[in-house]
């Protein structure tokens, strides 16, 4: 016969230890049991609770980095990106700094684009730039692993020659988190984690870092992408606006060109039709402008044209417009407000250009211009600009005929009722 097997007494330690398994396997990893001393099964309690202990911290970092993930993805431009990292990470990464270098496109150098700090004033800042070669962020994108630098006064005194330490360290900066940024493969730039205190960084704040380095790349990439996209369409927009300035100014004068002041006419013009409202335009042509050419110099005669027109243009209020039909000709398109007063504001420039002569290069030129203005009480009943540019035209040559020197005006009127 076989001898019996005596069953022995259960150490209560083990009950505890078999609930702390349970527990842990229900995800419940803040636990407290006593282990009662030096023994083996002591010794195996205290294993149960360093496992306790580490699966808790991971999954608290794990929530963490997931609660960073999402609220960086929501940045579009790379500040707003950087900026967010700045506001999330100090859960998981102790700093009081941040900066972030962009590779160049051949690799070679990395430049400063951006830093954000809890203090002032910052002295390592965008536009700095440093080259990778024999550096030691040539040997963190080779390695693709984050570096630190606990001592950073230490580091600067055995590298003399690293001008960004000492930037940094005359900031106060004492220790350093670098990681590297590689999306899809490519090295793009590094973030830099920096901390007023010595010795603030530990490997395992490398490996959180590497836990979520390319999602951070990618959303990194996206935003430096996403803000090219910006500033290219933001110079477009200028370009574009510049060429449309181009297009529709006088090269000489710098006021309206042809076509531009033609452009604001028809807007008047169908302004005032659709309202039923006044307007009113002046039609100039300055008087014996052959005579100064011929006398002067065309030189004279394009600094009189300059001259006349930005007298006329300072005069005239903003919504008011001039522009320049060609040769010595000029047209003024007034506002509404301002159609009733045409004659009188005609008067007035043609004082206001006659009354000092035009100086340049030691030539003093008396000029004076004749104006036809015409008045349309009811613009529909003109037909068509060309219409109201007609019988402008009649009105000056009522003018030069009469003298020069002079306005002379027409008014298109609504028929009577």
């Amino acid at each position: 016969m076989k001898p019996a097997i005596r069953s022995l007494p259960e150490d209560p330690r083990i009950a505890a230890y078999r609930d702390a398994v349970r527990a842990m396997r229900e995800g419940r990893f803040a636990l407290d049991f006593d282990t009662g001393g030096g023994d083996l099964i002591g010794e195996l309690g205290d294993e149960l609770k360093a496992l306790a202990d580490h699966l808790d911290w991971h999954l608290s970092h794990a929530g963490k980095l997931h609660e960073i993930t999402d609220n960086v993805v929501g940045g579009l431009l790379l500040d707003d990106v950087l900026d967010r990292i700045f506001d999330s990470f100090q859960a998981v990464i102790p700093y009081d700094r941040i900066g972030f270098a962009l590779l160049s496109d051949d690799g070679r150098s990395a430049r400063s684009c951006w830093a954000r700090a809890n203090f002032e004033p910052i002295r390592l800042g965008s536009g700095f730039s440093a080259r990778l070669e024999g550096s030691s962020l040539g040997d963190i994108i080779a390695t693709g692993q984050p570096r630190i630098i606990n001592d950073l006064e230490a580091y600067l005194a055995s590298h003399p020659q690293s001008h960004s330490t000492r930037l940094i360290v005359s900031e106060g900066i004492r220790s350093s988190l670098t990681c590297p940024l590689v999306s899809k493969g490519k090295p793009i730039g590094f973030l830099f984690f920096s901390s007023l205190e010595r010795n603030a960084y530990e490997v395992v704040h490398q490996g959180i870092f590497l836990r979520i380095a390319a999602q951070m790349s990618a959303l990194i990439e996206k935003g430096r992408l996403y803000k090219q996209i910006v500033e290219l369409n933001q110079r477009l927009t200028v370009e574009q606006a510049e060429l449309q300035q181009l297009a529709t100014r006088d090269a000489l004068t710098g006021v309206l060109n042809r076509r531009g002041i033609l452009d604001q006419l028809a807007s008047q013009f169908s302004r005032a039709c659709r309202g039923r409202g006044q307007m009113a335009l002046i039609l100039i042509d300055v008087d014996h402008f052959k005579l100064v050419n011929d006398r002067f110099g065309h030189a004279v005669g394009d600094a009189v044209l300059k001259e006349i027109a930005r007298r006329i243009d300072r005069d005239l209020r903003q919504y008011n417009h001039l522009g320049r039909l060609g040769g010595e000709e000029f047209l003024v398109v007034l506002s509404d407000d301002d159609s009733a007063h045409g004659p009188a504001i005609a008067e007035r420039l043609r004082q206001l250009v006659a009354a000092t002569p035009i100086s340049f290069e030691g030539a003093e030129v008396p000029v004076t211009f004749s104006a036809g203005v015409v008045q349309a009480i009811d613009p529909a009943m003109a037909g068509t600009i060309e219409m109201l540019i007609a019988v402008a035209d009649q009105a000056l040559y009522e003018a030069k005929h009469s003298g020069r020197n002079r306005v002379a005006h027409r008014v298109i009127a609504a028929p009577s009722e």
